[in-house]
């Protein structure tokens, strides 16, 4: 069903998969499907911006088209699924990784948000749970918004949050300080890909945003 619900929202964006009923007489080379792989992201994410740039209203109307992005593209890892295969997982535990956290605040926002672990050890097909801390220090109640990245970016597909505060807004009250927790896994397929055979290391990063009109939040960009 998700499946099938992000099919659909490429194709109102114009995005269209490649057929499949033609084979080429030579197969792509590893480095050929990659490159295929960036223009069809780049594709989606040009129509996304587009419509980004036409909207109005509140600032955190562009949340949904961040998720959009995240979730087609799988660069910024993806939230809220996989949580009815964790019974059946495997850890791999011969291939161990170690996740840094990364907070940023936006200058509108006056926060004060930090990760309270500054790096945990994991193994992919294992499941983690990370904490970030949240603290509105001025007199007034203000709401935020959080995106969020992973980095290296190709890792992102197999980053999974089972749980956590993205994309929702979070009210704090005049001095109000709040933990903010991330459950998370590595996908197993991690170990498989031929790609991320020299990452070991991922970095976990979020930014909050005041969630008020007139401030669109950013897409993320390519490296």
């Amino acid at each position: 069903m998700a499946a099938r619900l992000r099919g659909g929202a490429l194709r109102a964006l114009g995005w269209r998969a490649p057929s499949r009923g033609l084979r080429s007489s030579k197969p792509f080379t590893r480095q050929q499907q990659e490159e295929e792989w960036r223009r069809r992201n780049r594709t989606a994410l040009g129509y996304i911006a587009a419509a980004a740039v036409g909207m109005v209203g509140a600032s955190y109307a562009a949340v949904p088209l961040y998720r959009l992005y995240c979730q087609t593209t799988g660069l910024g890892g993806s939230t809220g699924r996989g949580s009815e295969s964790l019974e059946e997982m495997r850890p791999v535990r011969e291939r161990v990784l170690k996740v840094t956290f990364n907070a940023d605040v936006h200058a509108g926002l006056q926060w004060n948000f930090r990760p309270q672990q500054s790096e945990i050890y994991v193994v992919p097909g294992e499941t983690a749970l990370a904490f970030y801390k949240a603290e509105n220090p001025t007199d007034k109640p203000i709401i935020g918004i959080s995106t969020y990245n992973v980095v290296p970016f190709e890792a992102g597909q197999y980053f999974n949050k089972i749980q956590c505060f993205c994309f929702e807004e979070q009210r704090l009250n005049p001095h109000e300080e709040v933990d903010m927790p991330v459950f998370f896994y590595i996908d197993p397929e991690f170990a498989e890909d031929p790609r991320m055979a020299k990452v070991d290391l991922i970095t976990l990063s979020y930014t909050f945003f005041e969630a008020k009109e007139g401030q669109h939040l950013p897409l993320p960009g390519y490296q």
